[in-house]
């Protein structure tokens, strides 16, 4: 649980601290945009330059990355398992026994595993430099057109809110109840494959209910201060687009849409 740093904010005055949200998430939409077309190693190597320069300027600690990354590991080899036994492209490099393993299946699973890093790595960056708060004015603001179709922008973005939240929260009652569990002889770690799922139970049930205590207070608190998502409301923080804003919008598009086009020569 200790790896678990996606919706945790770092408090910190850096540039990207101070970035307009509606900035960081636009960029991140361009960013994924762009990282899904085959502009070669240089391409890449050319969004790992960006994603770095912003990981420095955020003052973010490498290792606090790291533990993003982590927990995405298996689902990485897995990936990458898949495809070097499965995809049949290029030319044969190893052959043992009757499975042959090709070139294009190296170059497709070094893209995969170069995207998902890059994503993980600047999605942690904007969850870590931006307030829950701050995320859902952004969401709120970016949707706002969508007002006129009666789309229900504010209560989608106070969702959102509440979901970034609250993963904080769980992750902590999820491990106050593993060592609650494990002080009662649970093991986590050991025994056999029905041993654990019973340990996993034994966790999953409390925490299912914490949870929904949880929902259930923050409705009677809502309720009785009178909250009504259709009715007019002022905001305590507004968001300003600053010069920087400009700028830094101007440097993404300006590495995202150069990748872009690369992958077409």
């Amino acid at each position: 649980m200790d790896n678990m740093t996606f919706g945790k904010y770092i408090p910190g005055n850096s540039i990207i601290h101070r970035l307009d949200p509606r900035l960081k998430i636009c960029a991140v939409f361009i960013f994924l945009i762009s990282v899904f077309f085959d502009a070669g190693f240089i391409g890449y190597g050319i969004l790992a330059i960006y994603v770095l320069l912003c990981s420095l300027v955020s003052k973010i600690k490498l290792s606090h990355i790291l533990k993003a990354i982590k927990p995405m590991v298996f689902m990485m080899l897995f990936l990458m398992i898949f495809n070097i036994f499965l995809m049949k492209t290029g030319d044969v490099i190893i052959k043992i026994g009757s499975i042959s393993i090709y070139s294009g299946a190296l170059l497709q699973t070094a893209y995969i595993f170069i995207r998902l890093v890059l994503i993980i790595t600047l999605t942690t960056l904007m969850t870590s430099t931006t307030k829950p708060l701050e995320l859902t004015l952004a969401i709120e603001s970016l949707l706002n057109p969508l007002k006129r179709f009666h789309f229900p922008v504010h209560e989608l973005a106070m969702m959102i809110s509440i979901a970034l939240r609250f993963i904080p929260d769980l992750l902590d009652e999820a491990k106050r109840i593993m060592k609650a569990q494990a002080s009662r002889g649970a093991d986590f770690n050991e025994g056999s494959f029905m041993e654990k799922i019973k340990s996993i139970i034994s966790l999953i049930i409390p925490l299912f209910i914490s949870a929904f205590q949880r929902a259930e207070e923050l409705a009677n608190a809502m309720e009785s201060r009178n909250y009504n998502p259709e009715a007019t409301r002022t905001k305590y923080k507004v968001l300003t687009w600053t010069h920087l804003d400009t700028l830094s919008m101007l440097i993404t598009l300006g590495v995202c849409c150069g990748v872009i086009i690369m992958s077409f020569m």
